[in-house]
């Protein structure tokens, strides 16, 4: 599979910007499945993005020639900075794999219950996808399953075409609901049995609300990046704001799960537990921290050079914005009646209903007409996801 370098500020800040979401999908996967082939594929992903990172710096720095010029790349290296926190972020949260510290129990049940799942799957030599293109297999038919990217040795290709075809030993990195992982392990020629439940002790009291507490700074990291880049894509500074409302959150949230786990320590059976919800706390803040100071050129009406909105409309994963009109498809039915993962590709950060937000709804969320839908995925899906609510993709208010 071709997979050359960028060669220019555009192309490597579209790959750090890619590279930057798959990390935190396959970091908190490696967790709560205790993966550490996983953990594995994010510190190849850390290597690759930082390295892009340092030629756009210098390719940034150079193509300044003139006051105005550093002053335009001034944005797109304080982007870059964010984008790099992200992925030290989920690094950091890999690595508890890496170090074994162990993860209670009580977390990997929650996230186990999440209405989608991330997994990786190696393709056989003898597997039916072998030799065949994404569109021939109608993966995301068959399966509801996305390929946000595809390994093929140290070469990498994010979110995967249509007509992109699958060779021996590609590694799929995939994303959609746990049903339909071992309907893609079936096609990639492996074991399509789930893996049993353990049976497990009930947890602690207090350190079962510390998980509580760590499942939703989760949810605030993933809502506060896609927002983020949501608000330099459609320069908006309300979404800018909704960021910085998750960013106080979390911040509260992680003083909160310090204090439950302190309480915790003296019934803990394994005190590493605790360092290990302790680390993924303070990589989950440091992801929002990330994201709002992604948003300051928005908050504070800068212009950003025009090479970071080239850079986010080019990007594999694209957002979108769309309102809910009454009497379309969408108005009155759940996310999971809809099908919208699986029939547009697109996945729902947020939906505001009057002025409150929800974050990262669940599946059995209903919509209703008026709501405003924020979602990310292809291009494709944007256009299908409008049509779902009934309407032209709006225009984001500034």
């Amino acid at each position: 599979m071709a997979d050359p370098q960028p060669t220019n500020v555009k192309g490597l800040l579209v790959e750090a910007k890619d590279a930057s979401e798959l990390m935190i999908d396959l970091a908190y996967a490696a967790v709560f499945f205790n993966d550490e082939k996983l953990a594995a594929e994010v510190d190849r992903l850390e290597e690759r993005m930082n390295e892009g990172l340092r030629r756009l710096r210098r390719l940034a720095m150079l193509a300044a020639r003139s006051p105005e010029d550093a002053e335009g790349m001034a944005g797109v290296l304080w982007l870059a900075d964010a984008i790099e926190q992200i992925g030290d972020a989920a690094t950091d949260i890999a690595r508890v794999v890496a170090a074994r510290l162990g993860i209670p129990d009580a977390l990997r049940r929650d996230l186990r219950h999440a209405d989608e799942m991330t997994a990786r799957v190696r393709v056989r030599a003898d597997a039916p996808a072998v030799g065949r293109s994404i569109r021939d297999l109608e993966i995301a038919t068959e399966t509801g399953m996305w390929i946000m990217a595809i390994r093929s040795g140290d070469a990498w290709e994010f979110a995967p075409g249509p007509d992109d075809v699958l060779s021996a030993d590609d590694v799929l990195l995939v994303r959609g609901p746990a049903e339909g992982v071992p309907l893609l392990r079936g096609l990639a020629g492996g074991p399509t049995t789930p893996e049993a439940d353990e049976d497990e002790a009930p947890p602690l009291s207090e350190l079962d609300r510390a998980v509580d507490i760590l499942v939703e700074m989760k949810d605030l990291a993933e809502a506060a990046v896609g927002l983020a880049y949501s608000s330099l894509l459609f320069n908006n500074r309300a979404l800018a704001a909704e960021v910085g409302a998750l960013e106080a959150r979390s911040d509260t949230l992680q003083d909160e799960l310090e204090s439950w786990v302190l309480r915790a320590a003296p019934e803990a059976r394994d005190p590493d537990e605790l360092r290990g919800l302790i680390r993924l706390a303070a990589a989950s803040e440091s992801m929002c921290d990330a994201a709002r100071v992604m948003t300051w050129y928005v908050e504070h009406g800068e212009p950003l050079h025009p090479v970071v909105q080239l850079a986010l409309e080019e990007a594999e994963e694209t957002s979108a914005e769309a309102v809910v009109q009454p009497g379309s498809p969408a108005d009155g039915r759940s996310i999971k009646e809809l099908r919208i993962e699986t029939e547009t590709g697109m996945f729902v950060l947020a939906v505001q209903r009057g002025p409150r937000w929800n974050y990262r709804p669940r599946s059995v969320f209903g919509l209703v007409a008026g709501d405003r839908i924020i979602a990310v995925g292809p291009e494709d899906g944007a256009v299908a996801l409008e049509e779902l609510c009934g309407m032209e993709r709006i225009e984001a208010e500034a």
